[in-house]
């Protein structure tokens, strides 16, 4: 008995050990350096983007598009302690400041921490500050967000935990000092493995479907305002491809969990799945959407797949 169970546990140990060389991978900073820079510019044009509308979308009762308060009331049967703009405005009142000024000061210290994050400059600080302020406006606005507000957050929350600073930020010029190797692979392998749970359910509940295989949806997708750039005669000329592109989409995302690991296979896998959200981007408009997938890509695999690491290696040592 004794005898069966030493290979036993020498099966096991060897089992965990490759598990946690593969989890804890030496890895460089440089997929840390696209990502942050990434998502700094990504919340920056978001910030832009909406600063318009940014009381309108997020007033209160009476005073927006869709009341703040719904939204947060809603949020608040599902957990009171969930991040939210509402936390502001009442901080605020207490010092005699009315919710158009607090919003307009939340929007700034968006801005600001998106600048700080894209230079570098107090990498923790700013990354947890952007994180934070991002999740409170998407919650606050529930009603009026979508899929890209849910992986901008992601992708700050992962940034966030990461271990910064990285060779290309600001704060490295006076710290000069980086991680562990092993824990910037874990953090890179988390974000790896997030992508491949979603792309793959996102590519099976497509294909549970008919109308991705007979191209209804994707039909649809393009002639729905505000996402009809194309003009519908044009499509109709081209409508035999939209079964073919259906498929062609659901497969490539489940395909993705499985292809991208493989040495063969994952540089074109990569480059599809980047000419998919370049097509989405000039097709539907949905640029910032396109953005956050390319930025968590290249972060993800980029480096070691698109370009040899070795290359960033030069850059920064040229910038010292």
């Amino acid at each position: 008995m004794n005898d069966l169970s030493i290979p036993i546990r020498n099966r096991i140990k060897h089992l965990a050990s490759r598990l946690r060389d593969w989890l804890f991978f030496p890895t460089s900073d440089r997929w840390l350096s696209i990502l942050r820079i990434g998502l700094g510019l990504q919340l920056l044009l978001y910030a832009l983007s909406i600063r318009a509308d940014w009381t309108f979308l997020l007033a209160g009762t009476g005073r927006g598009l869709v009341s703040r308060d719904l939204a947060e009331a809603l949020l608040s049967l599902e957990s009171r302690i969930i991040p939210r703009l509402g936390w502001f405005v009442d901080l605020g009142k207490q010092f005699g400041f009315s919710e158009t000024t607090v919003l307009n000061l939340s929007w700034c210290g968006l801005m600001l921490a998106s600048i700080f994050l894209l230079l570098g400059l107090f990498c923790r600080a700013a990354a947890i500050a952007s994180w934070f302020l991002h999740l409170c406006s998407v919650k606050s606005g529930g009603l009026a967000t979508y899929g890209v507000d849910a992986l901008t957050t992601s992708g700050l929350f992962y940034l966030m935990l990461s271990p910064l600073p990285d060779r290309l930020s600001f704060d490295y010029f006076w710290r000069k000092k980086l991680s562990n190797p092993e824990l910037l692979g874990f953090w890179r392998r988390v974000l790896q493995l997030h992508l491949c749970l979603i792309y793959f359910f996102s590519g099976l509940i497509k294909a549970l479907g008919k109308d991705w295989w007979n191209g209804i949806n994707l039909w649809r997708s393009l002639i729905r305002p505000p996402f009809d750039l194309i003009p519908a005669d044009i499509l109709i000329r081209f409508k035999y491809i939209f079964p073919i592109a259906g498929v062609a989409i659901f497969l490539l995302e489940i395909g993705y969990p499985f292809f991208i690991w493989q040495r063969q296979t994952r540089q074109a896998w990569l480059i599809a799945i980047l000419l998919m959200h370049v097509g989405i981007a000039l097709a539907m408009g949905m640029y910032l959407f396109a953005s956050v997938m390319i930025v968590l890509n290249l972060a993800a695999f980029g480096p070691g797949v698109l370009w040899p690491e070795g290359n960033w290696q030069r850059v920064a040592d040229h910038r010292q």
